[in-house]
């Protein structure tokens, strides 16, 4: 199943365990964050909206907040001797989309367990990198 959701003027194909980055929201790391505006819902029953699709909600994790590069916007008049130089770095957000609702389901407050990957042994760890 996936989703197609418009948040910060554009647009976005998701689906269960993606991670994006968008514009920054107004959520703290570790917070579900709801997206109401769903253009589309795929799947087995595709739904297209006109131009929202009612009831269908898309929920994501925030997992941390970053910043892009710098951009440097520079100036410059020959002769003259005037020079401007102005710096500028966009804020954004990393979300996992956790849940793709339909319906006018709500999603859940608090975000689903991530499974734990388990660690290698240390002694079958560094036989396996010995072989290598």
């Amino acid at each position: 199943m996936f989703a197609v959701i418009k948040t910060g003027g554009k647009q976005y194909r998701v689906a269960p365990e993606d991670v994006i980055r968008i514009d920054r929201v107004a959520a703290n790391p570790g917070e579900v964050v709801e997206f109401g505006e769903v253009l589309v819902v795929g799947g087995e029953t595709p739904a297209v909206g006109v131009p929202m699709v009612e009831g269908a909600t898309v929920a994501g994790e925030v997992l941390e907040h970053s910043r892009g590069d710098k951009v440097i916007a520079f100036k410059k008049r020959r002769r003259k001797n005037s020079r401007r130089k102005r710096g500028y770095r966009h804020e954004f957000s990393v979300i996992r989309i956790t849940e793709i609702l339909t319906g006018g389901a709500k999603p859940s407050k608090e975000p689903p367990p991530r499974p734990k990957r388990e660690a290698k042994p240390k002694a079958e760890a560094a036989a396996s990198a010995d072989q290598a």
